[in-house]
């Protein structure tokens, strides 16, 4: 008895050390205190388990460059083309369009930042659910002739996912280029078979950062979250839709509300070099700039006919791999120069405090606030987490709304009916801080206006916080928040 007591004790000790030690490690790196503390107390009162889960969910590969970018030839050119158009706007004031003079500033600290591209597209489709976004791609996808660059976080072993696997075989064998990057825990259901059937075809499949848990620099915290289909390197779709059923007909829900764009010009060129970058992580082979995967785009040459219209757009990458939090950048000026109104969808919704002093901030400076999240969620903690933001909030004057008609995935903001933003990017800080996320900035009215008139309609099936009611909810329900929201800085 008195040797286990003495093993017990040695091992607590040991245990005790290698916490302080990582703790003090977690403090030296000078990252979000909030988060950092978490971390600390979690390390603390967990005995083994805190160190574990700090090993595989808490390092920071931003700040480390565990993926790097550096001299790839792709990421120099992106490098060279966005300084170039950045010192000519500079340089040339007027080379900048007229209608976007309004928006310099964003748009420079979206070519500085991210390096992303201002880019003309002669078309963009927008669409409100995942059945009609996974249509056109399906379409797309047949109409084919050179290449096929799929992406997703979700692929599953469904109808939804077999009719994608079939038409992707169908294309390889017909002489297609056909490659497919997925994310290793977003398919860890995926069968070997699918996976078998789809290489013994002729069509490349890459597995996005394996997980492997006995390796302590697992990267298992850092997920590739986008969702990007480029085709023949003229069309692109990017969005918050996975290949699976629930996005077709709604699953366990009424109805899988999303929404999902597809481009046609020059910004298709920046998920290209997104989808190639992704690759090149997972088999470190770079692709020449060729005409085939980077076509030479005129958007007077692909006008759909009776379409006057032009649309200019940037497509922001932000992960582990980029300088900044990109997108979370990009969120945050946009919320800080919105002066009407400002409407978020989001499925999960855990700001930093950035992010939230800024909605709060400008629903008190008077721009009217509207956020939607979904009544029931299909994860419980990261449900009551989003909804522990819901007092602050609707003190500050933010209008709250929770989607009550099936579960609403879509990621969008839009502001003053002049722009908005769509991806795969969610409003927490999983999204903003740690996963490989794609989303784009539109610069037209007219998009905007189609993006919140359905805002608008999806109000209607709405459930509204008013502060009052709020206030008088269960205590139970509190509880929930309070220690849901503790999680916050770790989810």
């Amino acid at each position: 008895m008195a040797y286990r007591e003495l093993l017990s004790v040695i091992l607590i000790f040991l245990y005790y050390v290698l916490a302080v030690y990582a703790s003090s490690v977690i403090a030296y790196r000078k990252l979000d205190p909030v988060k950092s503390l978490s971390w600390i107390i979690v390390i603390l009162l967990l005995p083994y388990i805190g160190l574990f889960l700090y090993l595989f969910f808490g390092q920071n590969f931003r700040k480390t460059k565990i993926y790097n970018r550096k001299g790839i030839r792709d990421e120099r050119f992106r490098r060279l083309m966005s300084y170039r158009q950045m010192k000519m706007f500079k340089s040339k004031p007027e080379t900048l369009p007229a209608e976007l003079e309004k928006f310099r500033k964003l748009i420079n600290l979206n070519l500085k930042g991210s390096k992303s591209l201002l880019g003309l597209n002669s078309n963009i489709e927008i669409y409100f659910s995942g059945k009609e976004a996974l249509d056109a791609m399906y379409k797309s996808i047949l109409g084919a002739r050179q290449h096929i660059h799929f992406q997703s976080y979700i692929i599953a072993d469904d109808i939804s996912g077999n009719r994608f696997k079939d038409a992707l075989i169908q294309k390889a064998k017909e002489g297609v280029e056909v490659r497919v990057i997925f994310d290793d825990v977003g398919c860890w259901n995926l069968p070997k078979t699918y996976i078998n059937q789809l290489t013994a075809a002729g069509v490349e499949v890459l597995t996005f950062s394996p997980v492997r848990f006995m390796s302590p620099t697992s990267k298992i915290n850092y997920r590739n979250h986008r969702k990007i289909l480029v085709v023949d390197g003229i069309i692109g779709f990017l969005g918050g839709v996975n290949i699976a059923d629930r996005y077709y007909n709604g699953g366990q829900f009424e109805e899988w509300r999303d929404t999902h764009i597809k481009m046609i010009g020059e910004s298709v060129a920046s998920l290209q070099s997104s989808f190639l970058l992704d690759r090149y992580f997972i088999i470190k082979q770079q692709f020449r700039r060729k005409k085939k995967y980077f076509p030479p785009i005129s958007t007077s040459s692909i006008k759909i006919e009776g379409n006057d219209y032009h649309y200019y757009s940037q497509i922001i990458a932000s992960g582990p791999d980029s300088d900044w939090a990109s997108i979370m950048q990009c969120y945050f000026a946009a919320i800080t120069k919105a002066t009407k109104h400002i409407y978020i969808i989001t499925p999960y919704f855990t700001p930093n405090e950035s992010l939230l002093n800024a909605l709060k901030i400008a629903a008190l400076g008077g721009v009217d606030v509207y956020l939607m999240l979904p009544e029931k969620s299909d994860s419980s903690i990261t449900y009551w987490c989003s909804i522990s933001y819901a007092t602050e909030l609707l003190d500050a004057g933010v209008k709250v709304y929770l989607f009550s008609k099936g579960f609403n995935h879509s990621k969008v903001i839009s502001i003053d009916g002049e722009y908005c933003i769509i991806g795969s990017a969610n409003f927490d800080n999983r999204s903003l801080e740690h996963n490989f996320e794609i989303t784009s900035i539109i610069y037209n009215s007219d998009i905007t206006k189609k993006i919140e008139d359905q805002f608008l309609t999806d109000v209607e099936r709405c459930t509204s916080l008013a502060g009052s009611k709020w206030a008088r909810r269960s205590v139970g329900n509190q509880i929930k928040e309070a220690y849901a929201r503790l999680l916050s800085p770790l989810l």
